[in-house]
């Protein structure tokens, strides 16, 4: 059992760690890359940078300011989040209980830029399959997604659906073990339906009908988190934060990008602090 996961090595992410973990509450910081920091070039407007590092030696920085404190982390990807008496953290290294968890892996801003996608958002467009799976019991459905996070959206469906095809929308496949699913290759053109989606159009201008596709792509994001725990989301899809980073959750936080506002490296270590402190506070009083 952990205090304390945080999901995400960024700014936010580190920054709570080296607060929560001076508290005594060894933290564990779970991530899969650095995430928006690694395309970032030269930053040149965050304090004490006088170096001018990139994002990635900004990164390798702070994790290791991190490490020397004592935080802990493990590389592996979080699939998603179920509240049970605890938080119940499900990575593709298998599952981890904690008492508290910050989500801070920034904005996501993978998505499908093809005809029809936007269209049909909630009318047989979903983001979340724990969310929406009851309403394509015995249905057809398909998730696009190359990756673990696709595969367990896929397995999610599973039970409900009359059959789950996966998606990979061209993209090499990186699912971590064989799918159990059948898996279509082709390049996606568009999605098709005029009340509601009714087939998707490959690249070659063959149909596949379905009642539903579900898109996981890349990996699961903050928001994606947050949406499947029933978190609630801001009209823009940021999550919706009180005073001290805690979600509409109990013990559940979060802070960064995935909050909305300036997508800022300033703005996330503020967050991060901001969070850690909070925490740090929270358990304080139920010690």
């Amino acid at each position: 059992m952990e205090n304390l996961i945080i999901v995400g090595s960024g700014p936010a992410g580190v920054s709570a760690s080296l607060y929560t973990v001076r508290a005594n509450l060894s933290p564990l910081v779970i991530a899969n890359g650095m995430g928006g920091l690694e395309k970032a070039d030269k930053i040149e407007n965050f304090y004490g940078n006088e170096e001018g590092l990139n994002g990635a030696q900004l990164h390798e920085k702070g994790i290791r300011q991190a490490k020397n404190l004592g935080v802990r982390f493990l590389e592996a990807e979080v699939l998603g989040i179920r509240e049970e008496e605890n938080f119940v953290v499900v990575t593709s290294k298998g599952e981890i209980e904690a008492k508290m968890v910050l989500l801070a892996t920034g904005a996501k801003r993978t998505t499908l830029k093809i005809p029809g996608r936007k269209e049909l958002e909630g009318r047989g467009i979903s983001y979340c399959a724990i969310c929406d799976a009851f309403f394509y019991r015995r249905k057809k459905v398909a998730v696009v997604g190359n990756g673990d996070f696709a595969l367990h959206e896929a397995r999610v469906l599973k039970p409900l659906a009359e059959s789950v095809v996966l998606l990979t929308d061209g993209e090499l496949q990186k699912f971590s073990e064989s799918p159990e699913f059948a898996v279509e290759t082709r390049k996606l053109a568009a999605f098709e339906g005029t009340e509601k989606l009714e087939a998707i159009r490959f690249i070659d201008g063959q149909k596949m009908d379905v009642d539903g596709v579900f898109l996981a792509i890349g990996t699961a994001g903050s928001g994606e988190i947050a949406r499947q725990m029933g978190a609630q989301l801001t009209q823009g899809g940021q999550i919706k934060v009180n005073e001290e980073m805690e979600t509409t959750i109990k013990g559940l936080y979060a802070a960064g990008d995935c909050t909305g506002g300036i997508l800022q490296v300033a703005k996330a270590v503020y967050e991060g602090a901001a969070a850690g402190m909070a925490i740090s506070k929270a358990f304080r009083k139920i010690q």
